[in-house]
């Protein structure tokens, strides 16, 4: 009876030791925002409280090992030796399969590596070792683990049970902590961001973001010659952001009161170009039910930019010519010029000198264009640009999107390596992709990942000729140095694949999208930059399923 009474005293007196500190450990993760001194009185807690000493927490170092992050009842010198790899040792094996270890004899246990403690530092007795994993979503991010005499009564799976307790509080203190710090890490580069528009906006950059000194040579001499009247000529990569750079020269000129007349040379049938540039008067030709002042004529008094000029066909090179050398225009089915007060800025991505040599654009031409030329960089030729551009790209998406996204770790990093052969616009279309397909919140490694092989694919096919990316033909207008909105279609945004091209090596990307969509086909589909038609197609064709 009496032995009876006592085992119930000391079982009461364990649950009451275990709540006591269960409570005090729930208490720490109100100092969530200071990892160490939380997850460290947790592990002396352990250790005081139950006997589970020696603790540790073991987190991935981000190279592919495991080191100790934290630990009570450890040296320096045995914190620094407790490196593993994925899979190494007990630890390791916690760590990638999820399973909880009881190693009940470390000197038993041929797995158990003895690294970080020395045998002879542990009581000349029968030690064991547990271990379990830290879970976020049932997905490992370390290992909590402790030793204990085995001869205590308290049961295994007692402690074992309160292990797994304390490592939920452990894995909500370092998520908490992992949000705060990319928080923090936003707001600084937000902070950042604004001072660095508040001084370019005082320099007269109008919006440009880059600190890279390729972008700020090109920003020194548009600055130089935008109080000028002369003709610029800018060249670069397709997506270099050449229709801003035009906007600011005309927004530092003194022209800056009068309209920015914008036009893609490239996107436009010939056969209409002509009225889009000149005008035409009324009865010129079979719809022409009224007089129309063309881009030239409307753009008098300010500035006009002219896109893709080298696509020029060479009978309105000649007629250009004429308006770079005396200010007149004459429109389509009209006799008498019409006097015009223009400053032209032209842009590139094509070699103008190999054309003109070619005969395919016109050398007095060139020459006329060329007085003043500007080459802005390729993003890959901008240093630390891509990592500032994406935060800016970020907000705008959320904003747009009415979403609250941040980038996850290793995200940027990753951003930084790709070559953007689109350039700045191509990043801006994979920020807002990222941004309509993560889930939780947080762009991961995965999204972008999935999102720039699939960008590969487009740019293989581009470069083949099977495809041609269509731009619609955008005129923009200012008024006062106040752009005007432009309404792109979806097809502008968001590149789309024909229907003819279905690969089989296509199968691995769509499957892996649906695996990311969690078998949501429009998400999938979007995560592809495919339409979910484009998607099911592929899917039956590919005998993927019905794409239902």
């Amino acid at each position: 009876m009496n032995n009876d009474l006592e085992h119930e005293a000391q079982r009461d007196l364990a649950d009451d030791i275990e709540l006591l500190v269960i409570h005090e450990a729930a208490r720490k993760l109100g100092h969530a925002t200071a990892p160490e001194e939380a997850i460290h009185a947790i592990l002396r807690l352990m250790s005081q409280m139950v006997g589970l000493n020696r603790g540790r927490v073991v987190l991935p170092d981000g190279e592919g090992r495991m080191s100790i992050q934290y630990a009570y009842g450890l040296t320096a010198l045995e914190r620094q030796r407790g490196q593993y790899a994925l899979g190494e040792g007990v630890t390791g094996r916690v760590m990638r399969t999820g399973q909880v270890a009881v190693i009940q004899d470390i000197d038993d246990e041929p797995v158990y590596l003895t690294r970080a403690v020395d045998r002879a530092t542990l009581p000349q007795e029968t030690v064991a070792f547990l271990a379990v994993p830290i879970l976020h979503d049932n997905v490992p991010m370390g290992v909590l683990a402790a030793h204990r005499l085995r001869r205590r009564r308290r049961a295994f799976s007692r402690d074992v049970t309160l292990l797994r307790v304390l490592a939920s509080f452990i894995a909500q203190i370092l998520r908490l902590n992992t949000l705060i710090e990319e928080k923090t890490a936003l707001l600084a580069d937000e902070n950042r961001a604004l001072k660095q528009a508040l001084d370019q906006q005082a320099e007269g950059t109008h919006g440009i973001l880059g600190e890279s000194p390729a972008l700020k040579q090109a920003l020194r001499q548009a600055l130089h010659v935008s109080p000028t009247q002369a003709t610029v000529l800018l060249t670069g990569e397709s997506g270099t952001g050449k229709e801003r750079f035009a906007r600011m020269v005309h927004l530092t000129s003194q022209r800056r009161d009068g309209p920015f007349m914008a036009i893609n040379c490239a996107a436009i049938p010939e056969n209409l170009l002509e009225s889009e540039l000149f005008g035409h008067e009324k009865g010129a030709f079979t719809g022409a039910v009224a007089t129309k002042k063309g881009v030239v004529e409307l753009a008098s008094g300010g500035t006009l930019f002219l896109d893709e000029i080298g696509d020029l066909a060479l009978d309105l090179q000649s007629k250009l010519l004429h308006v770079l050398e005396k200010q007149l225009i004459k429109r389509v089915g009209g006799v008498k010029d019409i006097p015009v007060d223009v400053r032209i800025i032209a842009a590139t991505h094509k070699n103008l000198q190999r054309a003109v040599n070619e005969g395919r654009f016109r050398i007095d031409l060139f020459y006329r264009l060329n007085v003043f030329p500007i080459h802005l960089p390729p993003l890959r030729e901008r240093a630390g640009d891509v990592r500032r551009l994406a935060r800016h790209f970020l907000q705008e998406a959320s904003q747009e999107f009415d979403r609250n996204t941040m980038f996850g770790p290793g995200v940027l990093e990753r951003l930084e390596g790709y070559n953007w052969p689109g350039n700045i616009r191509q990043l801006e279309n994979v920020i807002k992709r990222a941004v309509l397909v993560a889930q939780g919140g947080q762009i991961t490694v995965e999204d972008i990942v999935l999102i720039l092989s699939h960008e590969a694919h487009i740019g293989e096919h581009l470069e083949a000729g099977t495809a041609q990316r269509i731009e619609p033909a955008v005129v923009l207008a200012s008024q006062a140095g106040t752009p005007q909105p432009m309404a792109l279609p979806s097809s502008a945004a968001m590149p789309m694949r024909s229907y003819s091209w279905v690969r089989e090596d296509e199968a691995q990307d769509l499957l892996e999208a649906l695996r990311r969509a969690g078998g949501n086909k429009t998400r999938a589909a979007m995560l592809l930059g495919m339409t979910p038609r484009q998607f099911r197609y592929r899917m039956v064709k590919l005998g993927l399923g019905e794409g239902g």
